[in-house]
């Protein structure tokens, strides 16, 4: 073969390497809908499913593509998937949020014309159940439905949720499931647990009442919540045992679940889940509301409680200055909290209201070290998580938890419900929790440290 030949055949087969090389990237380069289902499925379908909080569902290849243009929209504006939290200061086990690839991903398959390519392998999940939870053991309704007048205005009820059992058992988490999802803003519950040797009857009774009330123990017995065998009317003799923090909402908030060991509480049989607070916010149409609880149980008693500190409005620390917000200006408030003893945080929750610009909270330990928390730099009244760390921050003795906010009480503020705007502040009693009003508080939920805390993980 001379060189002319031998020439020939190399640029020949160049030539082909290089169809076929195009070829191959071509055919790598299309994203059909299997390879961004299990993106979408398991970062926006959360909320995006029927029964949940999102105005349309996510699931089949014909409601996304129904949806490209929104979803394009979400993506490239930064506005979905909601995660206020700045990933640059912490990272979270539960974080919604999209990798850079996988936004570009979805973002090709839109441009593309949402190629469908073989949808008979794609798997479909319409449950309404949060992704990773299990059916629930014990599901309590409420008894009859709440009516929400539409007169524009909060509303605050004190709520019983009765329940029996044939036996005691350990839960390890309580879900709350609003049915009105765009006017609950918030939910405090408790447990109140009975002596099965004392006589009470709380299925009996009223089973809601609209706060504010005048005397607590007046309507604990209106609603069949005391004991019936008592002989004098003091609180410590009627009240059964109140087991504080088992139920709790916010917008956007997914029940805190950790590994089976961590966290979760004992159930008796006979016994009633109180919610001293469902907070309505304003609306000009009466609807009824039929909410219900989710409850989990645990296979057997946890072997680290959790418990949760509280600091700012109704907590353990002084909010500095006081919560006062002058109208036409942006104000930065600060709350700490000195730490006796070496704790373990596995999840920090930051709350206020409409006028909300950002947060900031970190601890400072007694050698001047800083242990950040979590820090939003664009508040967002809608979407209040209860953030969880992938491993306990340690949180030695003798340190400061330091939280920072700042409100924006100005006309440059969308979501400011005052034109013009006008003085805000805390308020006063069950009143601080309207959404008009403003609230600055930091949770932390902490277990007491053991050596090797900072290494394990307490996600299940």
């Amino acid at each position: 073969m001379d060189f002319k030949q031998i020439f020939s055949c190399v640029g020949t087969l160049i030539i082909i390497f290089f169809i076929s090389n195009c070829k191959t990237q071509k055919e790598e380069e299309i994203v059909t809908f299997k390879d961004i289902a299990p993106i979408i499925h398991q970062k926006c379908a959360i909320c995006h499913r029927p029964g949940e909080a999102g105005p349309f569902s996510l699931i089949t290849y014909q409601e996304i593509k129904s949806h490209a243009n929104k979803i394009r929209f979400s993506l490239e504006s930064g506005f979905m998937p909601p995660w206020p939290a700045d990933t640059n200061y912490t990272r979270f086990s539960n974080e919604l949020i999209l990798t850079l690839p996988e936004k570009n991903k979805i973002l090709k398959w839109i441009q593309d014309g949402y190629p469908a390519g073989d949808t008979s392998k794609t798997k479909y999940n319409t449950t309404s159940v949060h992704k990773n939870f299990r059916k629930p053991d014990l599901i309590i309704p409420l008894q009859k439905p709440i009516l929400v007048n539409g007169n524009g205005v909060d509303h605050f009820f004190i709520v019983k949720m009765p329940y029996q059992l044939e036996k005691d058992t350990f839960v390890q988490y309580v879900e709350f499931v609003p049915h009105q999802k765009k006017l609950v803003h918030h939910v405090n519950g408790h447990l109140l647990k009975y002596d099965s040797k004392r006589k009470f009857d709380y299925f009996k009774g009223l089973t809601h009442v609209e706060e504010p009330v005048e005397n607590f123990v007046e309507t604990y017995k209106k609603m069949g919540l005391t004991y019936t065998d008592a002989k004098d009317n003091k609180p410590t003799s009627i009240l059964p045992v109140l087991i504080p923090n088992t139920v709790y909402y916010l917008p956007g908030f997914l029940p805190l679940r950790y590994k089976e060991n961590i966290g979760g509480f004992y159930l008796p049989k006979n016994g009633v889940f109180f919610l001293n607070d469902i907070h309505y916010g304003p609306t000009h149409k009466s609807c009824y509301d039929s909410s219900y609880l989710r409850v989990y149980f645990a296979p057997q008693r946890p072997e680290r409680p959790v418990y949760e500190g509280q600091m700012g409005t109704h907590g353990m620390s002084k909010i500095q200055p006081p919560l006062i917000i002058p109208p036409n200006t942006i104000k930065s408030f600060t709350t700490t909290l000195s730490i006796p003893t070496t704790i373990s945080i596995l999840a920090v929750n930051p709350h206020m209201h409409l006028l909300g610009q950002s947060y900031w909270a970190f601890a400072v330990t007694s050698h001047r070290d800083t242990i950040p928390l979590i820090r939003i730099n664009k508040w967002n009244f809608n979407w209040q998580y209860y953030y969880i760390f992938k491993k306990p921050v340690i949180i030695p003795a003798g340190s400061i938890i330091v939280a920072i906010a700042t409100y924006n009480n100005t006309t440059n503020n969308p979501f400011n419900p005052n034109h013009p705007p006008i003085e805000v502040k805390e308020g006063d009693g069950f009143h601080s929790m309207k959404t008009t009003d403003e609230m600055f508080q930091f949770f932390f939920q902490y277990m007491l440290y053991k050596p090797g805390d900072d290494t394990i993980s307490i996600q299940p």
